[in-house]
């Protein structure tokens, strides 16, 4: 956290480590209670708005399909909920599947328990076309803060202080489809309670030139880290593909 935050002291820091720790465990266990808790708790605990924005481009504007921005921040297993505030929309995520089949068994019965969708990431264009071809509208979800493999590299952005490798995925697809664009801002109110606040971001992204709204997308994330770093998974390597090595292998292709 030093190198994100260089301007806090160390006891800053350690406070903030202790915090996140804190919610990790928090999030381990509100991740449990899905198997048992009550639709009605749950829509107590995981609430959501912005939806005046989002019925304007569905009913006004005539578009079928919503991408929402999200981070590891919060509890992002919650948001999955929001079919139960979604009516006729139908929601889906994308997600990749995970290598040991009973964990990656037991989390796509999480996921979908509330009746929206989890899409393979190879498989999302296909599907994402068969819901529209159907007369579907849908909102779709895209976390898009883990670190992309080498060869899925693009484009870096100005993040928490370190040049970082971005998805750039979720806009092209958005372009691709004419998909008007949210980001889910996350706050937690008191221990054990999210809000999702939907907030839009565009409903015309191919009036953006490439990789404006990702880059968006990461500063949105960023202000709301700083607001409340303990929220955002600092476990994951984000940081370990570096822009100078990205450079060093593709000059080697080249």
């Amino acid at each position: 956290m030093s190198e994100v935050f260089p301007d806090r002291s160390k006891e800053e820091l350690r406070k903030m480590e202790s915090q996140f720790y804190h919610q990790l465990a928090d999030y381990i266990v509100e991740t449990i209670k899905l198997f048992s808790i009550s639709k009605s708790q749950l829509m107590r605990r995981m609430t959501f708005s912005g939806f005046e924005e989002m019925n304007h481009g569905f009913d006004d504007l005539k578009i079928d399909a919503l991408f929402a921005y999200l981070g590891h921040y919060g509890n992002w297993e919650w948001i999955a909920s929001l079919q139960y505030w979604a009516g006729d929309v139908h929601c889906c995520q994308i997600y990749h599947p995970l290598r040991n089949h009973v964990f990656d068994r037991m989390f796509l019965k999480i996921r979908q328990q509330y009746g929206g969708e989890c899409i393979p990431m190879k498989q999302t264009l296909r599907r994402l076309l068969k819901l529209r071809h159907e007369g579907k509208r849908f909102i779709c979800g895209f976390i898009s803060d883990q670190q992309p493999k080498w060869v899925a590299i693009h484009h870096f952005t100005p993040f928490l202080n370190h040049d970082t490798a971005v998805f750039t995925g979720t806009e092209q697809l958005a372009k691709q489809m004419n998909a008007m664009i949210f980001y889910a801002h996350v706050t937690r109110p008191k221990r054990g309670y999210y809000h999702c606040h939907f907030q839009l971001m565009t409903y015309t992204p191919k009036e953006f030139e490439d990789y404006q709204l990702t880059d968006r997308f990461m500063q949105l994330l960023q202000k709301d880290i700083e607001e409340n770093p303990s929220l955002w998974l600092w476990t994951h390597k984000r940081w370990s593909r570096t822009k100078e090595e990205w450079l060093k292998r593709n000059n080697e292709i080249i």
